[in-house]
């Protein structure tokens, strides 16, 4: 697995996902000739008829864009008065509702909720927080501090401040501020400088300065940061990674390296993160879900070579003998083909 974070050669020219346009790589299209009104009454009728008609569920709103499955929800409404949403939770249950659950709710509407329920409770999710505020790109976290301003009528960051503490909050107000700086050219000399400076705080010195790789990794382009990590081995003969799990722990050192892992690649990072969630006995259905259902767009494609890449079998197998029923057949149908 090192292997694959260790290789920096070819990280300078490829492309990022942060810049990926919606549906490029995606898995999930929008459907030609669609008809909204059609497809509402084809889930009103596998609704409403004896017994549910799981099948017809997944087939619609599976091979429906995120856009065209609003739409439907519309049509839904206006032909039965009753959202899709309620009839949808009254019908199915467990992982399999939460799935089309997921898939009927808009992007940025799905990772505030998530963000959401990451904090509720006593103990707060970090790897749910860490894993949404590291992987996506400033417009993604300002439409989800958008959501939750409405919903809550309150701002995101003072309420995660309450949530986190230390260099780890810190770190998280400042990806949720969605500051990240946006430019794709390289500044091989401010590279340079900020390889150094993360060296002295880090490697070279006792004890760590934490606050340095915050401000560095939280704030930099993508661009830049790939420059930084290249320069940073060249200093120190280590990747920048290799010193983070080296010298830090706890949320701050998986948050850094989550960050450090989407700079290098989004689609790889994604593709370890659903290989953990279904790794050993249990399975994290509900990674699993947010993963397949906010990348389907994006770049499901790319996770998917990435899986086959690192693990030698294809994603859609992995699903396959960890999941069943329902709910693994429209996690199946999400992730498309067998590679």
């Amino acid at each position: 697995m090192t292997s694959l974070w260790d290789d920096l050669d070819s990280l300078v020219n490829t492309p990022s996902s942060f810049s990926a346009k919606t549906g490029e790589r995606g898995t999930i299209k929008p459907k030609a000739n669609f008809d909204a009104g059609d497809d509402a009454g084809a889930l009103r009728k596998a609704i409403e008829g004896l017994g549910t008609k799981e099948n017809v569920l997944i087939d619609i709103l599976t091979h429906r864009s995120s856009a065209q499955r609003q739409l439907i929800c519309e049509a839904y409404q206006e032909a039965t008065g009753r959202t899709l949403l309620e009839d949808l939770k009254g019908d199915t249950n467990g992982d399999f509702e939460d799935l089309l659950v997921a898939l009927i709710t808009p992007p940025a509407v799905y990772d505030c909720h998530e963000v959401m329920r990451a904090m509720k409770g006593a103990g707060t999710e970090d790897s749910v927080l860490i894993e949404i505020f590291a992987s996506r790109s400033n417009q993604q976290i300002a439409a989800l501090c958008d959501v939750y301003l409405q919903e809550t009528e309150k701002k995101l960051t003072l309420d995660l401040k309450e949530e986190v503490s230390g260099d780890f909050s810190k770190a998280l107000l400042l990806l949720a501020e969605g500051k990240r700086d946006d430019g794709t050219t390289v500044n091989t000399e401010q590279a340079k400088e900020d390889a150094k400076s993360l060296y002295d705080a880090g490697e070279k010195k006792w004890g760590t300065d934490e606050s340095k790789f915050v401000d560095i990794l939280c704030q930099r382009s993508i661009p830049q940061l790939r420059q930084t990590l290249v320069e940073y081995k060249n200093i120190s003969g280590k990747t920048l990674q290799q010193s983070i799990e080296g010298e830090m722990s706890g949320e701050l050192e998986e948050l850094l390296v989550a960050i450090v892992k989407c700079v290098k690649s989004v689609p790889a990072y994604f593709a370890e993160r659903l290989y953990e969630s279904m790794k050993g006995g249990g399975t994290d259905e509900s990674t699993l879900n947010r993963i397949m259902v906010s990348r389907s767009e994006i770049d499901l494609l790319d996770i998917r070579a990435e899986f086959k890449k690192l693990y030698e079998y294809s994603l859609h197998s992995a699903i396959d003998s960890d999941l069943g029923g329902d709910h693994g057949d429209c996690v199946k149908a999400i992730c498309g083909g067998d590679d």
